[in-house]
C-alpha cells in the first residue's frame, strides 16, 4: 500500500501509466446468450483523452459490436505480468461516427483488419467512457511475495503491503 493517498489527478495519471504500454485489453461485453464474453482488443489511445475515454476499432459485423449495441456497459481488463500490474476498467461503450476521430486514431496495424482503410464501412470506432477503474501495482519482488504468502499460510493472516492498489472514479 502507498503511504500517502493519491489525489484524483494522480490516480488518473497512474491509471494511464499502467495501461498505456499494455495496448491489448480483454474487452468484456454482455453476450446475447446472457453470459459475459471477453475478447482481446487493441487500445487505440495515445493518451487518456480529456473525455477520460478508451478508444477501440472493431468490426460492425462482429459479435462484440452487436453486444455493445444491445448492452453498452463493458469492462476492459489489462495485465502486464512482466511489470506485475493489473487494471480493470468499467465504462459505457458507444459508437463514434466522427471521421476526424477515426482519422486521428488510424494506424498501419488497423489496415490489417480493415483493408478498405479509414473509410471501410465495416469499421466501427468505439469509445468507452470510463466510469470506474481499479488497479493493482505490485511493488514487492517475487521472493518477497513468496515469503509473504508462506507467512500468511502459517499465521492465517493475509499478506499486506505487497502492492499499491487504488480506484479511480471518473465524473
Amino acid at each position: 500500500m502507498t503511504d500517502k493517498p493519491l489525489s484524483d489527478t494522480e490516480r488518473r495519471e497512474k491509471l494511464w501509466d499502467l495501461i498505456k504500454d499494455v495496448k491489448v485489453g480483454l474487452f468484456t461485453t454482455h453476450h446475447a446468450n446472457g453470459h459475459l464474453h471477453s475478447r482481446p482488443m487493441t487500445l487505440q489511445n495515445k493518451d487518456l483523452d480529456e473525455g477520460e475515454s478508451l478508444w477501440f476499432f472493431m468490426s460492425r459485423s462482429g459479435e462484440p459490436f452487436s453486444d455493445i449495441v444491445a448492452s453498452s456497459q463493458v469492462n476492459v481488463g489489462f495485465a502486464d505480468r512482466s511489470e506485475d500490474t493489473y487494471v480493470s476498467v468499467s465504462g459505457i461503450a458507444e459508437l463514434n461516427e466522427d471521421r476526424a476521430k477515426r482519422q486521428e486514431l488510424w494506424n498501419k496495424a488497423a489496415e490489417a483488419w480493415f483493408t478498405k482503410g479509414v473509410d471501410d464501412p465495416d469499421l466501427a470506432v468505439v469509445r468507452v467512457r470510463i466510469s470506474h477503474a481499479s488497479y493493482w501495482d505490485v511493488k514487492a519482488s517475487k521472493l518477497t511475495q513468496l515469503y509473504a504468502m508462506a507467512k500468511a499460510a502459517v499465521t492465517g493472516k493475509p499478506p499486506t503491503g505487497l502492492a499499491e492498489t487504488g480506484e479511480v472514479r471518473m465524473k
